[in-house]
């Protein structure tokens, strides 16, 4: 990969990033105006809910937001853009179609058929 192409997925990571910090920004300071003292069961059943629902979302960014910075790691230390499994080059199609990709898609369908065939049998 050239060094024009890491700086491109280096930057498309990091304001991947921080959009991902301030989605999470937002969403913890409406959790923390919310007061949760609604009158009616129905109404509070429901805060609880979309409460329930903001932090899933929340656990699943901060996941995200780790895969994130491995791949910021992976370009800095030059592994950015090859399988982990195969140590061939990983598609400039499937890396801007998912930056964090550590698998080609061959190896990547090689590891869902193996997940598939595990978790049925």
């Amino acid at each position: 990969m050239s060094p024009r192409m890491r700086e491109y997925f280096r930057r498309k990571l990091e304001t991947w990033r921080q959009d991902i910090l301030c989605e999470t920004d937002a969403t913890l300071e409406k959790l923390r105006h919310e007061t949760g003292h609604e009158a009616d069961l129905a109404d509070r059943a429901a805060v609880e809910s979309e409460r329930s629902v903001q932090l899933r979302t929340r656990d699943r960014a901060r996941k995200l937001i780790s895969k994130i910075d491995a791949a910021l790691q992976r370009i800095e230390d030059g592994s950015y853009g090859y399988c982990e499994e195969t140590a061939e080059p990983i598609s400039l199609r499937r890396l801007e179609a998912r930056p964090i990709a550590t698998l080609s898609l061959e190896a990547q369908e090689r590891h869902e058929r193996h997940e598939r065939t595990h978790r049925d049998g």
